[in-house]
Parts: C-alpha cells; structure tokens; sequence
C-alpha cells in the first residue's frame, strides 16, 4: 500500500504543479536509399487539478496509514 501510495502522490503532484504529462514519440520512419525521414508527434497526458489534489490526498493517507499498521506489528 505504501508504493501505490507513493505513486498517487507523484501522479498528484505532477497534475497540480504541471497539469499533465508531455511525450514525443516517432509516427513514420521513411527510408529512401541512405536516407531516412521521420515524424515525431507530441502528445499530452492531461490531468485535471481536482484528480491531480485528490491522488495527493488518497496517496497521503495510503502512507500514513501504512506506517500505523507497521507500527501496531513491531509492538
């Protein structure tokens, strides 16, 4: 639970602070003779400021209540 927890954390900061995630990957490779021709698209993940704030407060309290748990079995 820590890991997903730590996981909505990232994807909710990523979403509040940037609003999204930017990629660039190849659409068409041509190869003609020696030479070859390529098109990169960029593409945009977006994610939306309220999914982004709640991913950081479920992945808060997957952590926290994660350590409670660790902390009632090492007693």
């Amino acid at each position: 639970m820590k890991t997903i927890g730590i996981l909505l954390i990232a994807i909710g900061l990523i979403g509040v602070i940037w609003g999204g995630v930017t990629y660039v990957r190849d659409r068409d490779t041509a190869h003609v003779g020696p030479i070859s021709l390529s098109v990169e698209n960029k593409d945009r993940v977006s994610i939306p400021p309220a999914f982004g704030a709640t991913a950081l407060v479920l992945g808060g309290v997957l952590v926290i209540m994660s350590r409670r748990k660790r902390a009632r079995v090492t007693i």
